[in-house]
């Protein structure tokens, strides 16, 4: 830049030549730049604040934006994350077929520790001891004096428990919201149920699993976002489940039972209305696995489903259901029963060692005949006897939707020799669940067709694969009828209910050592009602039971077994919707005087 010199000497020569002042131009001169640094300098500063308010227009015009699009917008409340991937809180209810909550989500809170921000760490180790007795003090004080920046003290808190740690006062000590799974019924149906735990885990949220059960089976279809929140509807009914587990819970103190599981299946739809086993546990506060000892000794172990028996002269209808369809016999066909009959070097006897004689087909059931079955099952052959039994899925699993369910392998015999027909053929040589059971009980009362077992609420009947005419069926549910009028299992009579059935003893293994225990049975009751119009099955089985009303203690199931599932009909089937059928009687003495 050129700057003008304050005394340019053209004008100072001038100036004095004409005598004038030459400090006077100075002067002007001056003037002329100060007026001139002015203006720059004012336009400099009109040019910043322009630039400022241009900013600050922008800026409050971005809030504003932002303020009209949230008012315009839906609530939702923010999402919780973690360093990563953000954690899914929220897992569907379960509900059974009535919409009744079984498994809910509660908000509670967790507590954590910053040892670093504590003021007196010795007195907060003091005072959460006496909130949570369970806790260690010497390793919190340890804990909290030493180096560690953040702790979990307790992953949930009850309302109070939180008020009674806020009122320690101590700064160190923060609470984290998060949902934890809440099973409102305790117990009630805790082997369906199973359980959930807490997974990935940050200080705001906690993502919660399914760790056993049906919990675990569903856990991704629970937690997924695209259900909208819709519960899980299963096929139980909460109702008929607590008066199921409450008959079966006395029944088997009343009978000394170790322990007990019962099945209560429509026969059509395949939905298992109610599945109980006991000992049973809280998924609420769900114990930990043995480390030791037999499965069968946890409360987690669901017998009805995991526990594998040989649940006896239960299934003897199926061979007899068999011999028919093959057409090999008829309901009256007469077999003889009686001794000797050995098969492959081994004795068949009966039990008690009773001698039937001649016995038709249908008395061959209800007088629940070894050697009689057994001579059916030689007619059948084991290669048919192999494919009858595995069309009923007595073979495999059965594919219930709770991750327990692949361990209900049936145990077969290594090889099927001919001994192994006749033993099966009354439920001796084959362990399989009571669940099991209920589908091959399902297939005879719905008219001959297998029907898969489910937890899900179905909109109507799903018959599988026929397995058997429909006039075998009906024919099988009639002896079954007979065995409940004047067979073994008289005390199954439940008045209006027309109840059919078939009673299995059957000697308990040895755990180690191979054998059968002398005292030791497992007694199981496999029932159809009403069999004039069969609509359900249900199974009862009682692990080591005995009766001791008498002189001598009785082990049979029809001393044990049936009444038990007698009193489960009479509770349940009122609450099934199932009328009783007052059998109509001739009145005597009455004379029509309106002629």
């Amino acid at each position: 830049m050129i700057r003008t010199p304050l005394r340019p000497l053209a004008r100072i020569l001038e100036a004095r030549q004409k005598g004038e002042n030459p400090d006077a131009i100075e002067k002007e001169n001056l003037r002329i730049r100060h007026e001139q640094m002015r203006d720059k300098a004012r336009s400099r500063a009109e040019g910043r604040l322009l630039v400022m308010a241009v900013m600050f227009f922008c800026a409050f015009g971005v809030v504003g934006a932002r303020m009209g699009t949230l008012a315009a917008s839906e609530p939702a409340e923010p999402r919780a994350q973690s360093t990563g991937a953000s954690i899914i809180a929220s897992r569907a209810d379960i509900v059974d077929r009535q919409g009744r909550i079984m498994a809910t989500n509660m908000e509670t809170f967790s507590l954590y520790a910053h040892p670093q921000q504590m003021i007196d760490p010795i007195r907060a180790a003091a005072e959460l001891v006496k909130i949570f007795p369970e806790l260690n003090e010497e390793r919190l004080r340890k804990d909290f004096t030493g180096k560690r920046k953040f702790m979990w003290v307790r992953k949930k808190l009850s309302p109070e428990q939180k008020q009674q740690v806020h009122d320690i006062g101590e700064p160190g000590l923060l609470f984290g919201p998060r949902e934890m799974r809440l099973y409102p019924n305790g117990a009630l149906a805790s082997h369906i149920l199973g359980g959930a735990s807490f997974g990935r885990e940050g200080v705001h949220s906690a993502e919660v699993i399914g760790t056993a059960g049906i919990e675990k089976y569903f856990d991704k279809e629970l937690r997924d976002p695209a259900r909208e929140g819709a519960p899980l509807e299963l096929s139980i009914d909460l109702t008929i489940q607590a008066a199921a587990e409450r008959v079966l819970l006395g029944g088997m103190k009343l009978l000394n039972a170790k322990g007990a599981a019962s099945v209560l299946m429509d026969v059509h739809t395949g939905e298992v209305i109610s599945i109980a086993s006991l000992p049973d546990f809280d998924p609420n506060d769900r114990p930990r696995p043995l480390t030791e000892g037999e499965p069968s000794d946890s409360p987690l172990f669901n017998r009805a489903v995991q526990g594998v028996y040989e649940l006896g002269s239960t299934f003897k209808v199926f061979a007899s259901a068999q011999a028919l369809e093959l057409g090999l016999v008829n309901p009256n066909t007469i077999i003889n029963t009686a001794p000797p009959m050995r098969v492959n070097g081994h004795s068949i006897g009966e039990f008690g060692n009773k001698n039937y004689g001649s016995l038709s087909v249908s008395d061959i059931i209800v007088k629940s005949s070894n050697r009689g079955t057994g001579k059916l099952a030689l007619q059948i052959g084991k290669t048919r006897q192999q494919e009858f039994l595995k069309s009923l899925g007595f073979f495999e699993p059965v594919p219930l939707e709770i991750v327990e369910a692949p361990g209900g392998q049936p145990l077969l015999p290594p090889r099927w020799a001919d001994i192994s027909t006749v033993t099966i053929s009354y439920g001796h040589g084959i362990s399989t669940s009571p669940l099991h059971l209920a589908a091959g009980y399902a297939a005879l009362a719905n008219g001959g067709h297998y029907v898969q077992p489910t937890l899900l609420k179905q909109d109507g009947p799903r018959l599988g694969p026929r397995v058997m005419s429909e006039r075998t069926a009906a024919q099988s549910v009639e002896m079954l009828r007979k065995v409940v009028t004047k067979g073994t299992a008289s005390f199954g009579e439940v008045p209006g209910y027309y109840v059919g059935g078939k009673t299995g003893t059957a000697d308990k293994p040895r755990a180690r050592g191979g054998g059968y225990y002398k005292d030791k049975v497992i007694n199981t009751f496999a029932s159809v009602f009403p069999t004039n119009d069969p609509k359900y099955v249900l199974i009862v089985t009682l692990d080591e039971p005995v009766e001791t009303s008498g002189k001598k203690p009785r082990r049979t199931a029809g001393w044990t077994a049936v009444p038990v599932a007698a009193e489960m009909i009479r509770r349940v089937a009122p609450l099934l919707g199932l009328r009783p059928e007052v059998e109509t009687r001739h009145l005597t003495g009455i004379v029509n005087t309106s002629n």
